[in-house]
């Protein structure tokens, strides 16, 4: 197979964001390729997700990533606009933090970090929020954070359909196969190894194939502490309205917020996070054990809701600090990693997309320093935690 100038392997939400704004930088000239195997994107994390996008991080990278994922979602780029293809349906909204005393010191240093960073973020006593969300059980709840006008949830596929169209119009080449690993020769990568097509070359290669990501960083010699975590999320009726309902996320790790007319669940799962990227079979004990009784318990209106529907899904999960890896490999001078993003690849992708293209027309980063999120950090043992993982 002939080569091309970028190669990037994984086609889903990141990928697909590196190389829109490859494609749209103005001093880029090559030709870019996107290796993805499955171009229907069923087992894809992009089309799994409950493609929600906050402010209310505990790492000021992350704040600023999301900062300009939704100013992306509120005013797309030309590119999506002339073509299109810029309907994501948005709704802007907030989350809403929940803690018991146990848990009240951690989220008043976040909403201080918040803060700090330009999130208009307001902590809420436990009076308060009863005030402001009667149907909330608040009795055994110390506090609250919420926002106005910095978060929310859209249509996430309809983000990755529209990256890809456009994409193509401009034309990159999406080509369906996957990528096994690379050859190399004096510390650069020369190809990637196709598992249908062979080889590949390449004169830069970006690694962005979410729970995939792992195996071909060790084709490299690298070890990436990045595994597949499994999550279910439910759908839900409820015969009761709830007023102003944010996504809200309660002590329990338990998350749910509405959906037209009916509500998206999370219930936390077993923490180990090694699971079988290919299992996508919904556990629907898990509801029944662990899901209704803390969603009737927090909303007392949730006692009489209805499974509809469900599906399970898989975060690529950075067992080394729940954050993602980002920039140059080590070792490479033509390779570039984007992977374990722990559930919030698909609000970033906008601004990991953005960074990546820099790096690899001009050298470094332009816009927004993404070098915390660097690998080297993990070589010398220095988590960038992120404690507001769901």
């Amino acid at each position: 197979m002939s080569g091309c100038d970028v190669v990037i392997t994984g086609g889903g939400v990141v990928g697909s964001a590196c190389a829109f704004f490859l494609a749209t930088h103005p001093d880029f000239h090559g030709s870019i390729a996107v290796i993805e195997p499955d171009p229907s994107y069923r087992g894809a994390a992009s089309s799994r997700s409950a493609s929600s996008i906050r402010q209310q991080f505990s790492t000021p990278i992350n704040i600023a990533l999301s900062r300009f994922g939704l100013e992306f979602l509120r005013r797309p780029p030309s590119a999506l606009l002339a073509a299109g293809k810029a309907d994501w349906s948005l709704v802007e909204s907030s989350y809403l933090y929940l803690c018991t005393s146990l848990g009240q010191s951690t989220l008043e240093g976040n909403v201080a970090i918040q803060r700090t960073w330009g999130v208009p973020v307001t902590l809420h006593d436990r009076r308060a929020l009863g005030d402001r969300y009667p149907w909330l059980h608040t009795e055994d709840l110390a506090a609250g954070a919420d926002t106005v006008g910095a978060e929310g949830w859209f249509d996430g596929y309809a983000l990755l359909s529209s990256l890809k169209a456009v994409n193509e119009r401009m034309g990159v080449r999406y080509v369906r196969d996957r990528a096994d690993g690379f050859e190399q020769s004096q510390g650069r990568i020369t190809a990637v190894t196709l598992r249908a097509a062979g080889r590949m070359s390449c004169g830069c290669a970006v690694i962005a194939s979410g729970t995939q990501s792992r195996e071909l960083a060790a084709n490299l010699g690298i070890e990436l502490p990045v595994f597949a975590r499994k999550r279910n999320v439910f759908v839900l009726t409820c015969p009761v309205t709830l007023p102003s309902c944010p996504l809200v996320v309660d002590p329990s790790g338990l998350w749910f917020r509405p959906e037209r007319d009916r509500f998206l669940c999370g219930v936390p799962t077993n923490p180990d996070p090694d699971a079988d990227p290919s299992d996508f079979e919904v556990d629907l004990e898990l509801f029944e054990s662990r899901g209704w009784p803390a969603l009737a318990h927090r909303v007392p209106a949730f006692e009489s809701v209805r499974v509809t529907a469900a599906w399970a899904g898989h975060y690529d999960y950075n067992v080394f600090d729940q954050n993602a890896f980002v920039g140059p490999l080590p070792g490479v001078s033509n390779g570039l990693l984007a992977a374990g993003f722990s559930g919030h690849g698909l609000q970033h992708a906008p601004g990991i997309g953005r960074g990546l293209a820099e790096l690899i027309v001009d050298g470094a980063y332009r816009t927004l320093d993404l070098a915390p999120l660097s690998y080297a950090r993990f070589l010398v043992g220095t988590p960038l935690r992120e404690s507001n993982v769901i």
